[in-house]
């Protein structure tokens, strides 16, 4: 570097290089500087401190007390600086406390039950999972990464795509003996629909109206829910009609607690789930990156 930036650890690295070598010329060559402009950059860190750290005289260089202890106190900065840059850097081992928000299908079925594997690989890194389907702001919240479920919005953070669920509509055996099966999307209008007590991007369910074209269904009922979990469980008590991602219920299908309904009129649209981050540069902590690539590697929809 042809000349160092006046700063508290530019002052302290100065200082300790011009204690290690004896002298101002010899530190100021390793930082290509003057041995005036060193001189002055230690006694400007004098003038800051209040105190003398070195006396100067014609053949050496003599700490004061007051310069031993700052000198002993630098060295362990510098070093604890270095250590701090070792382990943000890219490609340095994963450690570190990892914060994820999820929603809660996703954190339920998807990502808990792949922390344990995690741990193992990285047993240097300590995830804090916060659960819920309101869209949070990552830094805000501080967030390292936030699962998302449905169209992205434009905005500066980066994302992963994890994968895509099919959407479904389902409802609970004993509601459709109380209430029959709805052979067509209008027939949904004598139906209990469950929603969600949030804004979605995507409010209505979409169906295909038999003549290439699609038709909106706006669920209307008697229970809004904070999340889709929520939703599962009130559909499994038979409390509505639901709409939700096929891996969130595939297990209650294949037991029978949930059954798909109006198959015919399903327009086929998949929901993305994205892995979304804040980075700059291309620049990623290892923690982040290293649950990143897990999550890509494991997750399964």
């Amino acid at each position: 570097m042809s000349r160092l930036d006046v700063n508290r650890s530019g002052e302290m690295e100065v200082f300790v290089r011009v204690v290690e070598l004896g002298g101002f010329s010899t530190a100021a060559r390793t930082f290509r500087m003057t041995p005036s402009a060193v001189s002055k950059l230690v006694a400007r860190l004098e003038a800051r401190l209040g105190v003398r750290l070195i006396n100067r005289s014609t053949r050496k260089l003599q700490l004061t007390p007051e310069g031993a202890a700052f000198y002993e106190r630098a060295l362990r900065i510098l070093d604890e600086m270095a250590t701090a840059e070792r382990e943000a850097a890219v490609g340095a081992t994963p450690s570190g406390v990892l914060r994820v928000n999820t929603s809660v299908p996703f954190g339920l079925h998807r990502l808990l039950p792949l922390l344990p594997g995690f741990a193992k690989r990285f047993p240097g890194i300590r995830v804090e999972v916060s659960l819920t389907d309101t869209v949070v702001d990552l830094l805000e919240e501080r967030a390292d990464v936030a699962i998302r479920v449905g169209p992205m919005r434009q905005s500066r953070l980066l994302a992963r795509k994890l994968g895509e669920s099919a959407m479904v509509v389902v409802a609970a055996p004993i509601y459709l003996a109380e209430r029959g099966t709805p052979q067509t999307p209008a027939e949904l209008a004598d139906h209990n629909l469950l929603g969600f007590c949030f804004t979605k991007q995507i409010a209505g369910w979409p169906f295909r109206d038999g003549s290439g074209g699609v038709v909106t269904v706006q669920p209307a009922g008697n229970a809004l829910v904070s999340d889709g979990e929520a939703m599962r469980h009130l559909a499994i008590a038979g409390a509505g009609v639901a709409r939700l991602t096929r891996f969130h219920i595939a297990p209650d299908i294949e037991a029978g607690r949930l059954l798909p309904l109006l198959e015919n009129f399903n327009p086929g649209d998949l929901e993305a789930i994205h892995a979304v981050f804040v980075g700059h540069g291309g620049q990623l902590p290892a923690r982040v990156r290293a649950l990143l690539d897990y999550l890509v590697e494991n997750v399964k929809l």
